[in-house]
């Protein structure tokens, strides 16, 4: 599988040479990482957040070498949706002392065709493949390769042409992030350029992304994950999913909220938490969901989004995101006045009406990759600048 020019040494996949997972599962072919853990997954029986937390974002090898070639075998999974074009391979960014030094992708992998019209999934399997990087400063330095955001990555081998040694711990600020699939990363063009990730960059932190794709919902297993979770800073961002999954009336949100912050203030009593509410989505702003696929623009070979509730809901408990960031609003105002390392961020400042008219939401729900480099550049400086919630702890 791989080529011999090289004297290669194999290093074994370990949990000391990756960050951003929370465990490793070891398969028939290697090892699969996870961004929730086992006691939580077994919690689950949602086919959606199976998929997300399994999917890599912010996921990365990261270890010391002198090495000027590495190669990486993968059996990825790639998803495929009847009727719509062929969704792009996920991407591998390679960083060099900090830097964006490369970037691949990997043939093959198992195959998930996916049937929106009928809800249906077959998953087809195929080969592992390898992605290599070469020609790499022959010094000794710092290599993270990032795995692709949206596309479930099952880890087989690494292979380089010098040894290998997990980075020092430099006592980094670790920040911890839960979103949905906005923050999982939904159409970045690669790891790096997701919201989150861009963010952690410019604010010289250390990232653990629970963005999951469907799934930001007031999971109660998910507040546990991030209570159990070292971390020196903390952000939630929720209500996208909330609207477009139908989930809950506000009757039953404003607890939920509470109960999730409760939850994660038990293991980090005063670390800096912020709740944001969420970004610009015009389908939902006054209209409830459930958020369904538009089967005519399906038929025309697009993926878009559209709402299907009844604005007139809204008046027996039904939540849009106008609601949402009323009420997220008013909970971390009444929680701040004995929680003073709680803050609140409005979304609308990440991304607005002004920033819709000029970068439209492509499906209707999802940010493109230009909107992402936007939307991180926009949360570091009103999270880690002099008077943001995060000020003092990054770089």
């Amino acid at each position: 599988m791989h080529t011999t020019e090289h004297d290669w040494i194999t290093t074994p996949i370990t949990a000391d040479i990756l960050r951003g997972a929370l465990d490793l599962e070891h398969t028939a072919h290697g090892v699969l990482p996870h961004r929730l853990p086992a006691w939580a997954r077994a919690q689950n029986t949602d086919g959606q957040l199976a998929m997300a937390e399994a999917q890599p974002s912010g996921v990365r090898l990261a270890f010391r070498t002198r090495a000027t070639a590495v190669e990486l075998d993968t059996l990825p999974t790639k998803r495929v949706y009847a009727g719509a074009p062929p969704r792009p391979d996920g991407v591998y960014d390679l960083l060099v002392d900090g830097r964006l030094a490369g970037q691949s992708t990997v043939t093959g992998g198992n195959t998930l065709a996916i049937d929106l019209a009928t809800g249906t999934a077959e998953n087809h399997p195929g080969p592992a493949g390898t992605v290599r990087f070469t020609d790499l400063p022959d010094a000794v330095k710092n290599v993270e390769i990032w795995l692709p955001h949206n596309e479930t990555t099952e880890l087989v081998a690494l292979r380089t042409d010098a040894p290998v040694e997990p980075v020092p711990d430099r006592g980094r600020t670790v920040w911890l992030h839960h979103g949905s699939s906005i923050s999982h990363g939904s159409d970045a063009a690669s790891p790096t350029a997701i919201w989150p990730a861009l963010a952690a960059s410019l604010g010289g932190v250390e990232l653990i992304n629970l963005g999951l794709g469907g799934s930001a919902l007031l999971d109660p297993f998910t507040a546990r994950t991030m209570r159990d979770i070292p971390a020196d800073l903390i952000s939630i961002k929720i209500g996208i999913n909330l609207v477009n999954a139908d989930l809950m009336r506000l009757r039953a949100f404003t607890p939920a909220v509470h109960g999730f912050l409760d939850t994660i203030r038990e293991g980090h009593p005063t670390t800096p938490l912020l709740v944001v509410s969420p970004i610009l989505c015009p389908i939902h702003e006054d209209t409830p969901g459930p958020a369904a696929f538009d089967v005519s623009a399906l038929g025309a070979g697009k993926l878009r989004f559209q709402a299907t509730g009844d604005p007139a809901e809204r008046a027996a408990g039904k939540l849009t995101l106008r609601v949402i960031r009323e009420e997220l609003s008013r909970i971390v105002k009444q929680r701040a006045a004995d929680d003073p390392h709680l803050h609140y961020l409005d979304g609308l400042e990440l991304y607005g009406e002004a920033d819709a008219a000029e970068l439209p939401l492509p499906d209707e729900l999802h940010p493109d990759a230009a909107t992402h480099r936007r939307m991180g550049e926009r949360f570091a400086a009103l999270a880690f600048t002099a008077d943001g919630p995060f000020a003092g702890y990054g770089v």
